[in-house]
């Protein structure tokens, strides 16, 4: 009969996890990704800002596998599936297939950027998904102080120093924390005719504050620390067009004369971290498997995170819909580890377990010596939760050296002011969004 087939799509933290608990099971085991490394998202935006470099935050995913003889890492994107024949199709860079025949699946594919049923925004407001977003952002935001610099009209240099980020979550709030610190920190005295600190950040939610997520007191100080920081936050609106030189909001509530109110905000620069949904291949499991999506292409789950009706296909991390458990981290790393656990246990004859998530509490950076965390009573902000919020991230980064200049590089940016990571591609502008932004609008 020979060993069984274990694919596992997706190298993000799901998919690592689950391959690495299969590692020297009685199995081959396949780990399938698009991209030939494992990003650790959570800061994906300080590799936007300049703090640290692509490779502070990605291992390669063959480095992370090579001591897991059983395990085989192949590049490609997972764009097929026959849950009849347990066959998965992928696709190479080259747009030529090739199958991977399963015993059993995990699907760790991921969320991709969502524009709320308006694709067409992607061309003008990049999102925070990948290293691809984070170097286009990173372009555009070096590039606005640039053209800045060269404008005599004083409008036209105000247009280029403001910054609109869309969604107040921890991602936008990151966002938006680190491009006032910049323009305050790292490149105060470095231009000639305009001022840096001048630089407008304003940061646009439906609700009525930052970071829902946490507490009413915590998301009050992260509040403050937004003011203090300079960060003009804008509640109660959606943002429903963009182009080249700002943004429109329309009031989510109508007005006394019964009209939403809306408002444009010239910005040459618009950055979004509204929403997120499903990558295309999850609706081919759908379809496979007969069940049903939630709003965001979830893939509801059993208890022990297979599918109903297919006790060989798990679904993990930002992709499986389960309790409600949030899109996060270390939802993904704990769901992949039972994932790849459960497969050892079926694999030597023994019954698969329920998952059952700890709660690790949540985090958010503010800005420099300012942090949020929240478990359960505790909470904490300030420069201890900042602390301790970097002790926690620099824990989860892959690998001893991304462990140590990461370090290294916030402590230089914390004593000397410096970014390090300010190389501005030459080429196309829109060179790092196009190939995802072509796929979405053709798909809509």
């Amino acid at each position: 009969m020979g060993r069984a087939k274990v694919v596992v799509v997706g190298g993000g933290f799901g998919g690592v996890y689950a391959a690495r608990r299969l590692a020297r099971a009685d199995a081959d085991v396949t780990l399938l990704d698009r991209t030939t490394t494992s990003l650790f998202q959570p800061l994906l935006y300080q590799c936007a800002t300049g703090l640290l470099s692509e490779g502070q935050i990605t291992t390669p995913l063959r480095s992370l596998m090579r001591r897991h003889r059983n395990v085989r890492v192949v590049l490609g994107e997972a764009c097929d599936l026959d849950a009849t024949a347990r066959v998965l199709t992928a696709r190479r860079p080259d747009e030529t297939t090739f199958d991977l025949p399963y015993d059993h699946l995990v699907v760790a594919a991921g969320m991709r950027q969502s524009y709320l049923g308006h694709p067409e925004f992607a061309v003008h407001a990049p999102g925070m998904k990948t290293i691809d977003d984070a170097l286009a952002i990173r372009r555009r935001v070096m590039a606005a102080f640039e053209m800045a610099e060269t404008l005599p009209d004083p409008e036209d240099r105000a247009e280029w120093l403001t910054f609109a980020v869309a969604g107040g979550g921890p991602t936008g709030v990151e966002l938006a924390g680190q491009i006032r610190e910049f323009a305050l920190h790292a490149i105060e005295h470095e231009y000639r005719q305009i001022d840096p600190t001048e630089a407008r950040v304003l940061l646009f939610d439906g609700g009525d504050r930052v970071l829902k997520a946490f507490g009413h007191n915590l998301t009050t100080k992260a509040q403050e620390a937004l003011d203090r920081l300079g960060v003009e936050t804008v509640f109660g609106v959606h943002v429903t067009d963009v182009d080249d030189r700002g943004i429109v909001t329309t009031a989510k509530r109508p007005g006394p004369d019964g009209r939403r109110e809306q408002r444009r905000y010239a910005a040459r620069t618009v950055l979004w971290t509204a929403g997120v949904e499903a990558v295309p291949f999850l609706q081919t499991v759908a379809k496979e498997t007969g069940v049903t999506q939630d709003r965001q292409g979830r893939i509801p789950v059993e208890p022990d995170l297979t599918v109903a009706g297919h006790p060989e296909i798990r679904v993990v991390g930002d992709v499986m819909s389960l309790d409600g458990l949030p899109g996060i981290a270390e939802v993904a790393m704990q769901s992949g580890r039972h994932a790849g656990e459960d497969v050892r246990r079926i694999l030597v004859g023994q019954p698969p377990r329920t998952f059952r998530y700890r709660d690790l509490g949540n985090a958010a950076y503010i800005s420099r010596r300012h942090a949020l965390l929240e478990k359960g009573p505790v909470r904490l902000d300030g420069f201890v939760g900042w602390l301790l919020w970097g002790a926690i991230h620099i824990a989860f980064l892959a690998g001893v050296h991304n462990r140590f200049t990461t370090l290294l590089s916030w402590a230089t940016a914390l004593a000397a002011n410096r970014r390090g990571e300010r190389v501005y591609p030459v080429g196309d502008p829109t060179t790092a969004e196009r190939p995802y932004t072509e796929e979405y609008v053709r798909e809509r």
